[in-house]
């Protein structure tokens, strides 16, 4: 199943627990108008269901993966392991033409890799620094790990963006 890596991000953070739309967005970096596209397809193809919660203050709306949905972002994970242990492979040998043409090959996944904590970023940018190229000429400023919450490197858990307390709108 070929998806946009956008959507994978989106399904994978809403897997890792991050089920608010706001959350999401400051999660995954898509603008509003975008993430709801995403958000409508995700759930038009069963990966995702739509809950509305009512609590003290009125209603609330979160998304859940389905299992469906879990076990897509599963598949889609190993996938991107599988290639990324490809490159690894590719750059161990030294060769700078094949390392070349497995990262215009893998252009596309590179976001989702870093996303999902699936490549070690040190080896990354050696892979980069062999070949005398900047890392910004494959992977869109986005989607470059800051040190913040943009990377689900955490082993799975929604990299700190829980509060840690109470789930409570107080409606400020």
């Amino acid at each position: 199943m070929e998806e946009e890596p956008k959507d994978v991000i989106v399904l994978g953070a809403i897997k890792h627990g991050i089920n608010k739309f706001e959350k999401i967005q400051k999660t995954t970096q898509i603008e509003a108008e975008e993430l709801n596209k995403i958000l409508e397809q995700l759930e038009n193809r069963g990966l995702i269901e739509v809950v509305e919660k009512k609590g003290w203050l009125g209603k609330k709306i979160e998304m859940n993966v389905t299992e469906k949905g879990s076990k897509e972002v599963d598949e889609r994970v190993h996938e991107l392991q599988t290639r990324w242990n490809e490159m690894s492979q590719i750059y161990k040998t030294g060769d700078k033409e094949k390392m070349k043409q497995s990262m215009d090959d893998n252009k596309s996944f590179l976001p989702m890799m870093m996303f999902f904590g699936v490549m070690d970023m040190m080896m990354f940018s050696m892979m980069f620094s062999m070949m005398g190229m900047a890392m910004s000429d494959y992977v869109p400023a986005e989607s470059m790990p800051d040190g913040g919450d943009a990377a689900m490197d955490d082993g799975g858990t929604d990299a700190g963006m829980d509060d840690g307390g109470f789930d409570i709108d107080i409606g400020f």
